[in-house]
């Protein structure tokens, strides 16, 4: 198997919000050797019985087809939606960007900051924090040009992502 037919698919699953149930979707993974790039759980009906797992994996074609199949199977999943096949979608990620260093690799590290946006969440004699939102490839152009001017340590939300227009993934 060659890594050309490897794709990435964002997957949006809603499940019953009731206890153990994210552990059988990650053992889902972990017991068939599949990885999972990123991964956000949240509750998202106003009554509090039904939580979004968004996730990121990446396999061929058929393995993707295998992981929709199986979700799809365990008892409390609701439904499953293949965002990346479904058609367009907007996908983000939230970020906190600490960076050690002095000097001027300080001032460049805040002319940065501004031309991506970020914000100063807080700030100390030889370190930045930084608060970044956007896409996944807009963090990791940031993280780049950071770790360029100091020591970076990263904490990542993941991706979280929604249909586009007017249809939502509870609709078929």
């Amino acid at each position: 198997m060659t890594n050309d037919n490897i794709e990435r698919h964002v997957l949006a699953v809603l499940v019953d919000n009731e206890p153990g149930v994210l552990a059988r979707v990650v053992g889902l993974f972990s017991g068939r050797g599949y990885n999972i790039e990123s991964l956000t759980v949240a509750t998202v009906s106003e009554d509090d019985s039904a939580s979004r797992i968004n996730l990121v994996t990446s396999g061929t074609p058929m393995i993707i087809e295998q992981i929709k199949a199986q979700l799809e199977r365990l008892v409390p999943v609701q439904k499953v939606n293949d965002l990346t096949e479904e058609g367009p979608h907007v996908e983000n990620e939230f970020a906190l960007i600490k960076i050690k260093n002095s000097g001027p690799e300080r001032r460049e590290a805040l002319r940065i900051a501004d031309i991506f946006r970020a914000r100063v969440v807080d700030t100390a004699v030889e370190s930045f924090v930084f608060s970044l939102t956007g896409s996944p490839e807009k963090i990791g152009s940031f993280v780049d040009l950071m770790r360029n001017l100091g020591d970076v340590e990263i904490a990542r939300s993941g991706v979280v992502a929604i249909k586009r227009g007017k249809k939502t993934t509870i609709e078929t």
